[in-house]
């Protein structure tokens, strides 16, 4: 007699795998609305990646390690966050500010500064030390008063407190001159801004490897070459003690390896 088949038990987890699917789309879903959310491509990439990987090996618990690890070493340092505000106040990469040589040299200096003799100034791009044409250089000439020697020895001093790079800038007003030794108002505003380098390299001190020369002629008037008054002002020299704002945009400097000399 043949027996009878038992009668098979109703299998009442089979919900489990459907549910277990739900759960790897709706997890599937909020990794990529992650991904989706962030303005770093190459981010989202490695996410999408890790993802598939986990999918395809099982190893879900290992990409969400991976993930967390990558992202705790991109979250920014505190030091890092360094704000607009403090660079506007003339702080350098170094956390050097410039505010205490403002006040320093208006202090020192302040005989000068009251006789129109030269101009110190906080503006974005750093300290701004202006010397006025009349006093510091002979009218069409690019070598320093020795007279001024003092005056611009307190600056030197000043600018040797903080490792900022510092611009050198000629200015000239708007009328042209054409001599044997310069040809244009660029080639003057060049020169003036190359004596007062070799000057504060050396005498001063000063290295060269921070210094930059620009001549910009008549094309950044500080005021109207319409009066003879305004022409007076026009014709200076710039010292600027870059902050970190202004220094973004000088060149790197790359230094040569030990031992190699420098070409040119």
């Amino acid at each position: 007699m043949p027996r009878r088949k038992k009668a098979e038990h109703a299998n009442h987890e089979r919900w489990l795998v459907s549910y277990a699917d739900f759960i790897t789309l709706l997890f599937a879903f909020f990794v990529m609305m992650y991904a989706h959310s962030q303005t770093d491509r190459q981010q989202a990439a490695r996410i999408s990646q890790a993802f598939r990987e986990a999918m395809a090996e099982g190893r879900i618990s290992h990409a969400l390690s991976r993930l967390m690890k990558s992202e705790q070493a991109r979250a920014p340092r505190p030091e890092d966050k360094a704000g607009p505000a403090m660079m506007a106040a003339g702080r350098t990469d170094k956390g050097v500010e410039l505010l205490p040589s403002l006040r320093q040299l208006s202090e020192t200096l302040k005989k000068e500064i009251d006789a129109g003799r030269l101009e110190v100034r906080m503006e974005k791009r750093g300290l701004v030390i202006s010397l006025r044409e009349a006093t510091f250089f002979p009218s069409g000439g690019d070598t320093v008063e020795p007279s001024t020697l003092p005056v611009l020895e307190a600056i030197a001093k000043e600018i040797q407190k903080h490792p900022n790079p510092i611009r050198l800038e000629g200015h000239t007003d708007s009328v042209p001159i054409h001599t044997a030794r310069f040809r244009s108002n660029w080639v003057l505003s060049a020169a003036r801004g190359i004596a007062m380098l070799e000057l504060f390299e050396e005498r001063f001190g000063i290295d060269r490897t921070r210094m930059a020369i620009a001549g910009f002629a008549d094309t950044a008037p500080m005021a109207s070459n319409g009066t003879e008054e305004g022409r007076r002002r026009n014709r200076r020299v710039d010292i600027v003690v870059l902050n970190e704002e202004g220094a973004m945009g000088e060149p790197e400097q790359h230094r040569e390896p030990a031992g190699r000399a420098p070409a040119g």
